[in-house]
């Protein structure tokens, strides 16, 4: 078996290697979450602000 064939087996099965796709998936699903918050930061600090607000004005009536 010569040096381009050895090469060349190299790059297939490397090719079909699947082994690290759920890492990149991950990676993948992380960076847009983070791109969402970041998009809709100002939507999601005034939504949990006005959970607060309404869990301690209902928590004071208890």
């Amino acid at each position: 078996m010569g040096i381009g064939n050895k090469i060349r087996t190299f790059w297939r099965n490397f090719w079909k290697d699947e082994r690290g796709m759920g890492v990149v998936e991950v990676i993948l699903i992380i960076v847009v979450l983070i791109g969402l918050v970041i998009i809709f930061k100002e939507k999601i600090t005034g939504v949990v602000n006005d959970i607060f607000e309404k869990i301690i004005s209902q928590s004071s009536s208890v």
